[in-house]
């Protein structure tokens, strides 16, 4: 699924999510043998529930079958984000500085794909965007767009 579709998926799910009260926070597309898995992470402030996961559930899958977003059959799985929060907004990566984070690139950054460590900043200079993660005392910018994963770690806020 390209990165169209995946947007496509986001614009019509924000309105429906937000109309409930909910924030979308992430969305997944995922190819399986026979089937796409797309994802959607919700989240409220008191918290999310099954009747509300099943609710938007309901209200988006008739909405992309309507719309005929996704090519094939598809499960459509909608959850709460847990404790190993994905992140992938801009303002997700700027609340959650000074919070334990994973973050995996595609390409290597200073040597390396994968960072575990304290979420420092996000910032932007010369219009490109870069996480910037400390692991052991190292300052690692990483650039936004080399990110293919990046959730909360299970130790949470320092």
């Amino acid at each position: 699924m390209d990165f169209d579709v995946k947007e496509k998926i986001r614009q019509l799910a924000e309105p429906v999510v937000a109309s409930e009260g909910m924030e979308l926070i992430h969305v997944e597309c995922i190819k399986m043998h026979t089937r796409w898995i797309i994802r959607l992470f919700l989240d409220k402030e008191a918290g999310i529930t099954l009747d509300d996961c099943t609710n938007i559930s309901n209200q988006l899958g008739d909405i992309f079958d309507i719309r005929e977003i996704i090519n094939g059959s598809y499960t459509l799985e909608v959850s709460s984000p847990g404790f190993d929060r994905p992140i992938s907004r801009d303002e997700d990566f700027l609340k959650y500085r000074n919070f334990r984070v994973d973050v995996r690139t595609g390409i290597k950054v200073e040597g390396s794909k994968n960072f575990h460590g304290l979420l420092v900043d996000y910032i932007e200079e010369e219009g490109r965007k870069f996480v910037l993660v400390q692991v052991a005392g190292k300052v690692y910018r990483i650039p936004r767009q080399d990110i293919i994963k990046a959730n909360l770690a299970d130790e949470g806020k320092i």
